[in-house]
């Protein structure tokens, strides 16, 4: 009896030293991570497709035992894309114990969250913006898979100058991810010795757009550069075109490409947008036709979007690094573990990471919304 007893003393020891250890979000079977983006609301659709391009992916790596034998769990909560929701969000993921943050969609949401998530020292993974102020100063819980905003306006700019296209404007939502914007446009056309003709704005979540189309159309720009998501893009494009005026419409990635096909319609045809993930109908590139497979799977779709694709690929990256930071797995291993990853392919996408720098790719390419909302490269 006295053995049993202290057989079971040395073993309740054991297991209060094990949970003593034992990291927030982070059980023998399971690894708990949270999202804050939107699932409603005017900006819907870019949070749904992240959401559902990352499941795509949990999901198969569950299937087949999950990460060093443990399974994750997404906690997604709907912040409407306003910044107040997204802090309230991220602040109750962490007092919930989620052992990191993915996912979050725009740049108002994510600016708002960091002062939480950095002081609580909580990764921050694959956050769906290009903004600078997650990138630079570099942010040791801040892991941006995507190119950013200065990667994407550095492009359109270039292309339209190469165009002869250089009576540039910019249409830009009036926060945060706009002034974002604006200022990757200003920053590539001082490079080039132009300046920008005129601009106008939008207010998040609205598509008050009146004001903008008086200020912009009047100067008859060749060509107008767009900083906002797909609703207010779509109507300044359909009341610009009413108005008579036909300049060439360009867009970072961030519009959500699919819906603002969708969303302007016949009037979107000749739209540019730029990308920073493979286009989502090559499977001549290994992690597209990983993607098809997968999502197709989990969706029971095959209403594939660069949206949901990028949300595939940061699930790759996050698994990686998963992986990587071993089987005891803390926070700080796992910065580690993401720090030293170099050139990592994760199927025709490079990722790189180091201590300082946490931007892990400068993929960019254009693409053009065509006839029937089908998108060129």
């Amino acid at each position: 009896m006295r053995q049993a007893l202290d057989r079971l003393a040395v073993f309740l020891l054991a297991m209060t030293a094990v949970m003593a250890h034992a990291e927030t979000g982070v059980t023998p079977t399971t690894i708990v991570i949270g999202q804050s983006a939107a699932f409603s609301g005017p900006a819907q659709a870019l949070g749904n497709d992240m959401r559902a391009g990352a499941l795509a992916y949990f999901q198969s790596v569950n299937a087949a035992g999950g990460v060093n034998g443990r399974k994750i769990e997404l906690r997604s909560l709907d912040d409407g894309y306003e910044p107040d929701r997204a802090a309230a969000n991220t602040k109750k993921l962490i007092d919930d114990g989620v052992f990191l943050l993915f996912g979050y969609v725009g740049t108002p949401t994510s600016n708002a969250s960091k002062p939480i998530f950095t002081a609580a020292r909580v990764p921050f993974v694959g956050p769906f913006t290009g903004a600078e102020s997650l990138r630079n100063p570099v942010n040791r819980y801040i892991f941006n898979v995507r190119a950013s905003y200065f990667d994407e306006t550095e492009k359109i700019v270039g292309q339209l100058v190469g165009q002869t296209l250089d009576r540039i404007a910019v249409f830009y939502q009036n926060d945060d991810y706009g002034k974002a914007g604006l200022a990757g446009v200003e920053r590539a056309m001082q490079k080039r010795n132009l300046k920008i003709v005129a601009t106008g704005t939008v207010e998040r979540n609205t598509v008050d757009v009146a004001g903008a189309v008086a200020a912009i159309g009047t100067t008859e720009p060749q060509a107008v550069v767009m900083i906002s998501a797909y609703k207010s893009v779509a109507a300044f494009i359909k009341a610009m075109r009413a108005a008579g005026h036909n300049p060439q419409f360009m867009n970072v990635s961030f519009v959500g490409s699919k819906a603002l096909a969708q969303e302007s319609g016949p009037a979107g045809r000749g739209v540019g947008i730029t990308q920073v993930v493979p286009f989502p109908w090559n499977v001549a590139t290994p992690v597209v036709k990983e993607y098809q497979q997968l999502y197709t799977a989990s969706s029971k779709k095959d209403d594939y979007s660069f949206t949901s694709l990028e949300g595939f690929i940061s699930a790759k990256v996050l698994v990686e690094g998963l992986r990587r930071a071993g089987p005891d797995l803390t926070r700080e291993k796992f910065i580690a573990a993401m720090e030293n990853m170099r050139d990592v392919d994760v199927g025709g996408f490079l990722v790189t990471f180091s201590p300082t720098n946490h931007s892990g790719s400068k993929f960019v390419e254009l693409t053009v919304i065509g006839k029937d909302e089908r998108f060129l490269r």
